[in-house]
């Protein structure tokens, strides 16, 4: 074989252990009952917060604790624990992006992450004009 062979096969080599390295932090979004079945594992969640349950944050108190229920599509619910500062106008949000990891029937987030509703919704002009037309 020629050394060039040899370079470009230990290069192949190489960039197949990367890949592979890397795929295991590849993460898809979970339901928060197969959250459940994966406890003690770091998975990501899309939910939305349950406005019949209360939220738990008092500032002054304890400004890292934040405690709220989350509602997947399913109806799945589950108490979410997070150790930080409350996100701003975290009620008013559609969805949010929960990344974490359950541990005894709590999750246990690291990472909250907000959809904006505002730029999701139809521009209200547009559609009070398509209701005219019609």
């Amino acid at each position: 074989m020629k050394t060039t062979h040899i370079i470009i096969l230990v290069f192949i080599a190489a960039a197949i252990a990367v890949l592979v390295q890397y795929s295991g932090d590849l993460s898809t979004y979970e339901t928060i009952a197969s959250a459940k079945e994966r406890e003690g594992k770091f998975v990501n969640l899309i939910a939305k917060i349950d406005k019949q349950q209360p939220i738990e944050y008092d500032a002054v108190k304890n400004p890292n604790y934040l405690s709220f229920t989350a509602v997947d599509t399913l109806g799945n619910t589950i108490k979410v624990v997070y150790h930080d500062a409350k996100p701003t106008d975290m009620e008013k949000s559609e969805r949010i992006v929960l990344k974490g990891a359950v541990k005894e029937g709590v999750f246990n987030c690291t990472s909250i992450l907000l959809k904006c509703p505002s730029k999701y919704k139809d521009d209200p002009k547009a559609m009070q004009q398509l209701q005219t037309a019609n």
